[in-house]
């Protein structure tokens, strides 16, 4: 398993308490020694025991280059570059060149990183092909990608129904057998290049629902109307499901897999653009929300309620909460603003409070994530005595 992080390593876990030996590989030496110390590094519910024992067995261990083996599985990030969108495949290529050294004949190499269609073929099959070994007959490639959600990830890549692309009917044959050892749903064969432009598909559609329900927010704050209120009547319309709205898009999925599509096919994604491109735009009008509120009430201290992408996670990777409040904190230079976060320790440039502090010291109440320790909160009890700004609906009465 080459790459531990929040798909990683869950996944190498699970395939060692399924009774597979496993190696997990990954480029921080902090990381390969916690895992071999039967240590966790990232918050996932169940994931600490199952890494614990699997360790304990003899089954799971980390090293920090790969090693011969029969299955090779490449979970590394996969970012766009900030200033073009376009897509950054440098974590692939490095992984597959670290397996050419120890690839043998009948081995298979499968990708589960989100990657642009064509991926698969020119990076993974190219360097395999220059290698001197052919897909689909001295080696099997393939594209798996993930359908976990954070928060539920041991659970999901068990139940969810996975795609496998080959590179040929062979390939996607080969590598089904091996998703079958643990995947108890169905798994569905079909070529690379379709299974990759599928995992954009499930994401992109997501970011555009979530761009219609952030736009709808903008305008029912225009007209004056609850727009919690408008979706949970709109939803009892048997066709209609309108998804709730908050304060921006975050994680590595969402944010991040639409700007493939786009990259794929400019000219054709408009509509997909324009959604990518609102949804990047709502931390900023949401913070200048904020500011115009802690202005209009004379707020000293602001306080942000969660800063991870999504609830009851430690994953801040690209949160619209940190651009929140590095937004706040230039808008609003003589207050004092301060985050909340229960799921980490630090994080950096950003003053951490813990809630009862951020109870007792501020006027103003941001809600940007529905962690379970702030649904748990008395709301109607907190708007009497200071000001509540609430981006997901837990304080609606």
């Amino acid at each position: 398993m080459l790459g531990l992080g929040y798909v990683g390593l869950p996944t190498a876990a699970l395939l060692a308490s399924r009774g597979h030996q496993v190696t997990g590989v990954d480029v921080n030496p902090d990381i390969v020694t916690r895992i071999n110390n039967g240590q966790i590094h990232i918050v996932e519910p169940e994931l600490d025991i199952l890494v614990k024992t699997a360790v304990e067995s003899g089954r799971l261990s980390a090293a920090l280059q790969p090693t011969p083996a029969d299955i090779f599985i490449i979970c590394v990030p996969t970012p766009v570059n900030a200033d073009t969108h376009s897509s950054d495949l440098t974590f692939v290529q490095k992984a597959t060149g670290s397996i050419i050294p120890v690839l043998q004949p009948g081995n298979a190499v499968l990708l589960e990183s989100t990657s642009p269609p064509g991926t698969t073929e020119n990076v993974i099959a190219a360097a395999v092909t220059k290698a001197g070994f052919i897909p689909g007959q001295t080696v099997f490639v393939a594209y798996c990608p993930e359908r976990v959600l954070p928060g539920a990830v041991i659970t999901e890549l068990v139940t969810n129904e996975r795609t496998v692309g080959g590179l040929t009917p062979a390939c996607a044959s080969h590598v089904a057998r091996f998703y079958k050892s643990f995947v108890q749903a169905d798994i569905h064969e079909t070529t690379a290049r379709v299974a990759e432009t599928v995992k954009l598909v499930e994401n992109t559609s997501r970011d555009y629902q979530i761009a219609f329900a952030n736009e709808l927010s903008l305008v029912c704050r225009e007209i004056g109307v609850n727009v919690w209120d408008v979706i949970e009547l709109a939803n009892r319309h048997p066709r209609v499901n309108v998804l709730q709205p908050g304060p921006g898009v975050g994680g590595h999925c969402i944010a991040v897999d639409p700007w493939f599509l786009i990259e794929a096919a400019p000219e054709q994604a408009r509509l997909i653009k324009s959604a990518r491109q609102f949804n990047d735009s709502v931390p900023h009008k949401v913070a200048q929300q904020i500011a115009e509120s802690a202005n209009a009430e004379d707020a000293k201290t602001i306080a942000l309620l969660g800063m991870a992408y999504k609830s009851n996670i430690d994953d801040c990777r690209e949160s619209p909460s940190i651009e929140i409040y590095n937004d706040v904190k230039k808008l609003c230079p003589d207050k004092k603003v301060v985050a909340c976060e229960p799921n980490v320790q630090t994080l950096q440039n950003i003053e951490l409070y813990t809630l009862d502090r951020c109870l007792r010291e501020a006027e103003l109440l941001v809600i940007l994530v529905a962690h379970t320790e702030f649904l748990n909160l008395d709301w109607k009890q907190l708007q009497n005595t200071r000001q509540v700004l609430d981006y997901k609906g837990i304080s609606q009465p």
